[in-house]
């Protein structure tokens, strides 16, 4: 295994943008072994005056509607503008897939190569919880190492949504045309958390289909609340192979944190969002430590087996674990 370096040179390394220590230590905060726990900590407190200066942007939407061709596509526009880009990936489903996530990423080849964009996988394995909160660690490093756009791209319509809602600035939802009923598979929470929609592959015969989808999903968003920022969601279309409408996403991104910067929402949602973590970490914290106790590791597994057997009811033996 490689050296361990001090929080002194993490920090070094990260503060100068090199990539390689950005990566090391990032494993360092994902990894559960107990001994790099605490070097992990002190790294990322060393980090935090130096981050909150990027725009964080959520990325959702069901499998195969593009998310990763559409990141390529903007990633790329923002980096020959010389912009800094980072793309992290919560992805509840990998721990029973052990790491799809990373297959959906060489997807990214260009971008890959590209100097001034990070990409990095989620864990593959524990709780969405526990995946969650080291992406919003994770956040904190890309930016003390001057990343000024982190995109936080989530697997599926779900769960994973409420967790990344509350840790960036902007919400992007991706739909497809032309896939029968367009509002199936989208719930109405996700749509109430969505800053804009983009309707994506609006190319060759799925044009049109794609003028109807926006449509409707224009309707949708009427029926909806105003939403808490004072901003109106929009609707638009892109496509990630001619690029038609990806460069239109990024103005509308600029005008929001122009927008809710003039109001004062973009600085109380970021208050909100610390608070919120605040008790996402102490969750996890408590979480982890019960389990890592050796009381609960003895006793849990006799009495797993007992409620497998009927013996002894579920509520019940939570009771006697927690005592």
């Amino acid at each position: 295994m490689k050296k361990l370096l001090t929080a002194a040179d993490y920090l070094e390394g990260i503060l100068r943008g090199n990539s390689v220590t950005l990566a090391r230590a990032i494993t360092l905060i994902e990894s559960n072994n107990p001994e790099h726990s605490s070097l992990a900590q002190e790294i990322l407190l060393k980090c935090i005056p130096h981050s909150g200066k990027s725009i964080r942007i959520g990325i959702t939407g069901v499998p195969g509607v593009g998310k990763s061709s559409f990141i390529e596509a903007l990633g790329k526009t923002l980096t020959k503008k010389n912009k800094k880009i980072a793309v992290l990936a919560i992805d509840p489903s990998s721990g029973r897939s052990k790491g799809s996530i990373l297959g959906d990423k060489t997807r990214m080849e260009t971008l890959s190569a590209d100097k001034n964009a990070f990409i990095r996988p989620s864990p593959t394995s524990g709780t969405l919880g526990g995946v969650a909160l080291k992406t919003r660690e994770t956040i904190v490093l890309c930016e003390a190492a001057g990343y000024e756009i982190i995109f936080i791209e989530t697997v599926g319509v779900g769960q994973s949504e409420i967790s990344v809602s509350s840790m960036v600035d902007f919400f992007l939802l991706l739909v497809l045309a032309g896939a029968g009923d367009e509002l199936q598979g989208i719930k109405k929470g996700i749509m109430e958390m969505a800053d804009a929609i983009a309707v994506t592959k609006s190319d060759g015969d799925n044009v049109k289909p794609t003028i109807k989808a926006k449509a409707e999903y224009i309707n949708a968003l009427h029926l909806l609340p105003p939403s808490a920022s004072g901003w109106i969601p929009k609707v638009t279309s892109c496509s990630s192979v001619t690029g038609e409408g990806v460069k239109d996403i990024w103005k509308m991104v600029e005008q929001y944190v122009a927008f809710t910067n003039e109001n004062g929402w973009f600085v109380k949602q970021r208050s909100e969002q610390n608070l919120y973590w605040m008790h996402e970490t102490v969750s996890e914290e408590l979480r982890r430590r019960f389990y890592s106790d050796q009381q609960v590791k003895e006793k849990i597994k006799n009495l797993e087996q007992q409620v497998k057997d009927g013996k002894l009811s579920s509520f019940e033996a939570a009771r006697l674990l927690l005592s």
